[in-house]
């Protein structure tokens, strides 16, 4: 690789992950499954023992779903110190803690240790790069790399870079992540919190004051997506959806007919105060829903209802 200039994304090899919590860990056994080597490094103690126990439970998943040629968890080496894991990395995935000092702390260290060129992207989940890229030197090849947990089969990612990212930088992680079998969902600019973000916290926004004014329980609330408009949006999506309940006049009838109800008071755009009675509400709400079932478990069962889905998604969509 000549100084300042990454490899093609479809000659990148090595992944270095740096920060292996449930997030960082997750796109190691995505990387994995892809046939990629995969590095990783992570201060916290007993860190690859937990790395290892997650693409270990990760791995049944995968195999049902596919593995591509070279696919091994052999592959996977834990790092001694973040310029190990970085030293011969031709990508890098950071998955850090969202605290936004200790990222930009971190990120101009792997600035530092990073090979020239190297793209590097950002799991967070709310911060914009031009934030937290604010102390790196090289700021053109830092884009934002934000997944949906499980990141080893949750297809999306959504890709954006900060002001200063070069667009080279931000074409070659969409090409890079699409290669290893990501669906990117590229940004022209920054958005605030994020697309997928922003619906899912809408959402859970309606579901804290639904719950805190007693209006209905959490199992109510899940049962009312899992078995109601989660079903369709799997396949089309809100947008699309809506446009099939105007019926033979599309969206502009659900626009025209349903608009005026856009005005009802019935969903709150502010999220309601965390007090410790709402707190104390929904994890009891959750822990009776959830029973004996411990987390993994549910884990599990997630992952072989995302496979199932996955398949029968591939059958569905248009190529």
């Amino acid at each position: 690789m000549s100084e300042g200039v990454p490899p093609a994304p479809e000659a990148a090899r090595t992944v270095a992950v740096i920060g292996t919590g449930v997030i960082g860990a997750g796109w190691a056994a995505h990387f994995l499954a892809a046939g990629y080597d995969v590095v990783a490094w992570d201060p916290g103690p007993a860190a690859d023992q937990r790395l290892t126990a997650l693409v270990e439970s990760a791995w049944p998943a995968l195999e049902r779903l596919g593995l591509r040629p070279g696919a091994s968890r052999d592959r996977l080496r834990f790092a001694d110190s973040l310029a190990d894991a970085v030293a011969d990395a031709h990508f890098v995935q950071e998955s850090a803690p969202e605290v936004l000092d200790a990222k930009v702390k971190l990120l101009a260290e792997l600035d530092a240790a990073t090979p020239p060129g190297v793209v590097v992207a950002s799991s967070t989940s709310g911060f914009a790069m031009s934030q937290m890229a604010a102390g790196t030197t090289t700021p053109g090849r830092f884009v934002v790399g934000h997944p949906f947990n499980p990141p080893y089969l949750i297809p999306l990612v959504e890709v954006v870079g900060g002001q200063h990212t070069g667009r080279a930088a931000v074409a070659w992680a969409e090409q890079f992540y699409t290669l290893t079998g990501k669906v990117c969902l590229t940004m022209d600019r920054e958005v605030p919190g994020f697309v997928g973000n922003r619906l899912q916290e809408a959402m859970w926004r309606e579901a804290l004051h639904m719950i805190d004014s007693g209006q209905a329980t959490v199992q109510q609330i899940d049962d009312s997506i899992t078995n109601g408009p989660g079903l369709r949006w799997a396949l089309m999506g809100p947008m699309l959806t809506f446009h099939l309940a105007g019926g033979p006049g599309g969206m502009a009838h659900m626009l025209d007919h349903f608009g005026p109800a856009l005005a009802e008071p019935w969903t709150r755009l502010t999220a309601p105060e965390l007090t410790p009675r709402l707190r104390d509400l929904v994890v009891a709400g959750v822990d009776e829903s959830a029973g004996d079932e411990p987390v993994r478990q549910l884990e599990q069962r997630r992952d072989e209802f995302l496979v199932d889905l996955l398949l029968l998604l591939e059958k569905h969509r248009r190529a």
